[in-house]
């Protein structure tokens, strides 16, 4: 519980695999660098100069020291939180520990007398594993190489299709140098399980409960408290028979206040402390919520009506509401380093919120994340879905051969659950990622898809230590394949790799997708400008940036580029040598137009889903990678569009064919909206065809569906289906706009044709203005503008890749932006070399237009 980080000056020494047996060996070698610990080998390297995420130079055949002075006078716990991978911890020539798993942490009793020299060697990983074998059903060709099933460690750095090929390596999470003498605090050693939980009535209060392990017994005039929202408790002392003595309390919270994802309440926590006599001790925060699976589908034209049973259903619960679970998966805002960086977390997890996700994934291809991003995503309202670090492989192919790896299995998701299940933010804890997937789809037999691992180790760990939340088996699982998209709970990749037409997203009848809708998303100019000044698309440099399956002939750049010839009918590849502008616009474009529809059709009343998490949230490195916000963390044209179907008070809109259009008003609130709903058709982008409205009055919790041809209360063909004569119409719209103030709510747009050059010209204006401290942009139009898109030499746009009704203007605030750092370095060509005082100036982009405008501010 306490934290007493060993002070030093760190140094670090690589040598050749094998060459140093012990710290004896390491006089005369040199030179020594200057290393952080917490920290890894490529992060030292990088701050020498010696190393770059952009290029990486393989690390895994050396050997590698670290070593510090250490001083003292008796004995001492030294507690190691993380070592990556296969370690060896000496204090001068006696060696007090191994390790193997970097997930786990290690602890060593120390005996000081004076000064000390503590070194960590870290082994060669590719030349530890030659020496491992074991049998194996199947291998993945993802990952590389293929030993790593047999050691714990990241599989980030091991998929050269989308991951550079950056080792984690080193003393990633902190280390601690505890005194056990009798003088210092009672609670100094202590390791503390802190838990939070309802009554089975939520209105007969909630339960604090606090277990510490690994302490002295306490004088019996020396009493302990737990303490939260006013009250206290006291710690009693009972015996745990060879855990020796622990202290535990439980402190009563009579009515609590609820924690809830921040689309449908508040975050509430409580702040947990202990009193020994004087001394406060903080133990951390605590929310009280209630985390249920659902296994109704949802039917009927209210999107809550008519729910019936079904085995392969798959929602969410929070507090007894169903919730629409929309989010992103999380990979690494620091590949080099994996730090628990409090303020780099927040600023990601705030794009993530500011996004209107409700849900995060931490997926098991990548690395269990650090305090900062469950402290963070408890106080933003974010749930995380949690997968354990077991992805792919074949854990269980012999009962024997795999015993070592399930105890170390045992131990790291135990230890996992007991410092986590506090946090009220995780909702979903996953055995692990693709395992049944990829022996489906090596083609081995359906009776080896399952394993103990999945089915009997990871459960048996949670119900002793996280019984309250919902336990997965596998992402994806459920059906006849593990991966069946109409089944429990899938990847889903129909509109995306498989090059399916728009309508699959519907006729797939997903239940919950915890990957999907994976596309080489373009950077904005600025990025591509700043961090990957090269000729996009076919030089090397950005083709290596982007993403692909291992062994396959295509990249996701072709999906994209499938979809910019299906939706926009345009010719990719002449378009790209003609016009390499107007490609990367259309390129953001047809992404963000792809992201709307298909949520559209997910969040609709009566559709089969309850959750979806797009692939991914975060670039690893700039380019047109998977995530949705860049490695600049500049959000991209998908995120901007994602935020504006994403809202927990929203309007949508689907072409339902003969039936015309629907449109679906959701209020996730816990209080009733009264909107007005506004439909509206234009020709030519500008002369009204239709404009109807109708006050609404949106329930607490509901998903109401409005026919379109209803609304308009006589025959409309809004979707061309009838085809009676020419088309009358090339623009819908509804709007939800506040009864009092007219204020726009929510927008959706709907073009029957929708090819890049089906509308006229928009004819933009901008103007730049400065209030209070703030510039904002006003952008005027005179016919409907389509993906309204605002590139600033200094600024970001808060409000970007939006339609604009004719005759109508949008006032966006502009944000600085001074340049983010890339993987703990500030990016190239002037990249964070902020202006005192910088000035708006830029243009202003959208899909029908002919040319940008350019704007800047008065004076500039």
């Amino acid at each position: 519980m306490h934290r007493q980080p060993l002070a030093g000056d760190w140094a670090l020494l690589e040598t050749p695999a094998g060459a140093v047996a012990s710290p004896a060996a390491l006089a005369g070698r040199g030179p020594w660098m200057a290393a952080q610990v917490p920290g890894t080998v490529a992060q030292a390297l990088q701050a020498a100069g010696q190393w770059q995420a952009a290029a990486p130079r393989p690390l895994h055949d050396h050997d590698y020291w670290y070593r510090v002075t250490v001083s003292g006078a008796g004995a001492y716990r030294l507690r190691l939180h993380g070592l990556a991978t296969v370690a060896e911890v000496w204090l001068d020539a006696v060696r007090v520990l191994d390790a193997q798993n970097m997930f786990t942490a290690f602890e060593a009793e120390l005996h000081l007398d004076g000064e000390h020299v503590l070194c960590l060697c870290f082994r060669s990983l590719h030349r530890w594993l030659r020496t491992q074998r074991g049998p194996v059903r199947w291998k993945p060709r993802m990952i590389t190489p293929p030993t790593l099933r047999l050691v714990r460690t990241t599989l980030l750095g091991h998929m050269p299709g989308w991951c550079p090929s950056v080792h984690t390596i080193g003393p990633w999470r902190g280390i601690d140098l505890l005194p056990l003498a009798t003088d210092a605090s009672p609670l100094m050693t202590a390791r503390l399980d802190l838990q939070a939980s309802l009554a089975a009535d939520a209105a007969q209060g909630g339960v604090i409960r606090l277990r510490l392990r690994d302490m002295a017994l306490l004088p019996p005039a020396m009493t302990i408290m737990l303490c939260a929202d006013g009250r206290e408790a006291p710690m009693k002392a009972v015996d745990a028979g060879t855990g020796g003595i622990v202290y535990e309390g439980e402190l009563s919270v009579p009515e609590p206040r609820l924690w809830w994802p921040h689309t449908h309440g508040a975050p509430e926590r409580y702040a947990v402390h202990l009193r020994l006599g004087e001394e406060r001790i903080v133990c951390g925060q605590v929310g009280f919520r209630r985390i249920e699976l659902d296994r109704t589908v949802q039917g009927g034209t209210d999107g809550v009506a008519d729910r019936e049973e079904d085995a392969q259903g798959f929602a969410l619960r929070v507090n007894g509401e169903r919730i629409f679970c929309r989010g992103a998966c999380w990979t690494s805002h620091d590949l080099a380093s994996h730090a628990d960086a409090p303020d780099e977390i927040q600023k990601w997890l705030a794009l993530a919120h500011g996004a209107g996700m409700n849900m995060v994934r931490v997926s098991g291809v990548t690395c269990y994340q650090g305090e900062a991003f469950f402290d963070a995503c408890d106080a933003l309202g974010l749930l995380v879905w949690q997968d354990f670090m077991f992805a792919n492989f074949d854990y269980s192919a012999s009962v024997e051969a795999a015993r070592p790896l399930m105890a170390q299995a045992t131990r790291e998701v135990s230890e996992w659950l007991a410092a986590h299940r506090h946090h009220p933010s995780v909702a979903v804890l996953c055995g692990g990622s693709e395992v049944e997937q990829q022996a489906a789809m090596m083609g081995t037999p359906a009776a080896t898809w399952r394993q103990p691992l999945f089915d009997e180790i990871i459960p048996a760990c949670i119900a002793a230590w996280h019984p309250d939340a919902v336990y997965v088996r596998n992402s994806p699982c459920g059906g006849a394949w593990p991966f069946q998209a109409d089944s429990g709970v899938t990847h889903y990749y129909g509109v995306g790799a498989y090059q399916r037409s728009l309508g699959d997203a519907r006729r797939a009848n997903v239940r919950f997708t915890s990957e999907c809708l994976a596309f080489s998303n373009v950077p904005c100019a600025r990025t591509m400008a700043d961090a990957l000044a090269v000729p996009p698309v076919h030089d090397p440099r950005w083709k290596a940036r982007v993403p692909r399956d291992a062994g396959s002939g295509w990249d996701f750049e072709d999906v994209r580029d499938f979809y910019l010839r299906e939706l926009f009918k345009v010719d990719p590849p002449r378009l790209r040598y003609e016009d390499t502008a107007r490609y990367l616009a259309l390129s953001r474009a047809v992404v963000a137009e792809l992201m709307t529809d298909v949520f559209s059709e997910w969040r609709r009343a009566g559709s089969t889903c309850s959750g979806a998490l797009v692939w991914q949230l975060q670039d690893l490195l700039p380019g047109a990678g998977w995530g949705i916000v860049d490695a600049l963390a500049r959000p991209k044209s998908a995120w901007h569009a994602l935020r504006q179907v994403w809202q927990p008070l929203q309007v949508l809109i689907t072409d339902e064919g003969l039936n015309g259009i629907h449109l679906h008003l959701i209020n996730e609130r816990a209080t009733p909206r009264n909107v007005r709903l506004q439909l509206q058709c234009w020709r030519d982008g500008e002369t009204p065809v239709l404009d109807v409205a109708r006050d609404v009055c949106l329930a607490p919790r509901s998903t109401r569906r409005i026919s379109g041809a209803a609304l308009a209360g006589a025959f409309f063909d809004f979707t061309y289906a009838y085809r009676f004569g020419p088309r009358l119409h090339d623009v819908v719209r509804a709007a939800l706009v506040d009864p009092c103030d007219g204020a726009l709510l929510s927008q959706a747009c709907y073009l029957p044709e929708r090819s890049a050059a089906a509308l006229e010209p928009p004819e933009l204006t901008a103007g730049v203005a400065r209030e209070d401290g703030d510039w904002w942009l006003t952008v005027s139009t005179r016919r409907f503008a389509r993906w309204v898109h605002i590139d600033d030499i200094a600024f970001r746009a808060e409000h970007d890749w939006f339609h604009l009704a004719p005759g109508s203007q949008r006032r966006v605030k502009l944000l600085p932006d001074n340049g983010p750092k890339v993987g703990g370095r500030e990016g190239a060509q002037g990249v964070g070399l902020a202006q005192a005082d910088p000035i708006p100036m830029g243009e202003v982009h959208a899909l029908n237009a002919r040319r940008a405008i350019a704007y800047s501010a008065p004076g500039a």
